[in-house]
């Protein structure tokens, strides 16, 4: 295809993650990480609100009850509609010192996914957490360098998840009622450096994946694992993407500057902003903690 690729919000974001879009105030919601600040945007009027915080905070999801559950280094929080911290409800389950929290995201069954990055990279030190409904925090996997690309298939058996650093894609198989999940297996493996990293999947099951360092979104096969399509970008580093819009067919992409040098920055100028591109196929609406 010929894909049309807009710089819907010409931001410097250090490190920006997490998309998701609100189907009820026709919103997306995103972090800068480093920053580190939570962003709302609307783009029907342009509105960009911005909320500080006071740690990193990885990612965010959506709560039935209003504002947003975030996982931030200490732990994870809930967060009103302003952006303020309401309260504590479990700490990092890792050493935060070394560990900060990353990818994440709601399930279809109302519960909070989040996983961690490694900071020293030097071993397999981050963990893949869920909360559940009733605010207790479990540790569902390990071994583990960053974690990211967390996404699930729209007939709710399947659950992707990536190592960004070890470049593997892996998916758990979910039981459809309980969302009880069985052990990872492996779904794709880059042997040519691609490193994936956030991801969505659309409303007929294929995976798309934010090659990081690989300037580019890529489809891939739910059934072959195989990449079908891939949509070019203007920056190098993609981080996440969300379907958003009134018809869940408009993908959101944020992307990266940091540790970035002048020279790669001047080639990548738009490094940091938010990019849209308008789908042929819709994405699924994102969930609701609780």
């Amino acid at each position: 295809m010929n894909w049309q690729v807009e710089r819907v919000l010409p931001i410097e974001a250090e490190l920006g993650e997490c998309p998701l879009w609100s189907t009820a105030e026709q919103a997306l919601w995103f972090v800068d990480i480093l920053a580190p600040a939570i962003h709302r945007f609307d783009p029907k009027s342009g509105e960009h609100r911005v909320f500080p915080q006071q740690e990193e905070v990885g990612c965010i999801g959506l709560r039935r009850e209003g504002g947003l559950v975030a996982a931030l280094r200490s732990g994870v929080w809930f967060i009103d509609a302003q952006g303020k911290p309401e309260r504590k409800i479990a700490d990092n389950p890792g050493e935060a010192s070394k560990s900060r929290f990353n990818d994440g995201r709601v399930d279809p069954f109302g519960r909070f996914w989040c996983g961690s990055l490694w900071e020293p990279q030097d071993r397999n030190g981050a963990k893949l957490c869920r909360l559940d409904k009733d605010l207790q925090l479990h540790v569902i996997d390990e071994d583990i360098k960053v974690s990211n690309g967390l996404a699930f298939s729209p007939d709710r058996r399947w659950m992707y998840h990536s190592d960004t650093a070890n470049h593997v894609i892996w998916r758990y198989s979910l039981d459809a009622v309980t969302g009880e999940n069985g052990k990872r297996e492996a779904f794709r493996r880059f042997s040519d450096g691609l490193m994936p990293d956030g991801a969505a999947v659309d409303e007929e099951g294929f995976y798309w994946s934010a090659m990081f360092d690989g300037g580019r979104i890529v489809r891939i096969d739910p059934n072959t694992a195989e990449i079908v399509d891939e949509i070019p970008l203007p920056v190098r580093w993609p981080t996440m993407v969300a379907f958003g819009g009134e018809d869940l067919k408009t993908l959101y992409i944020t992307s990266s500057r940091e540790n970035r040098s002048a020279e790669e920055l001047a080639q990548y100028p738009w490094s940091g902003s938010v990019f849209a591109v308008r789908m042929p196929v819709a994405g699924q609406p994102e969930p609701l903690f609780g």
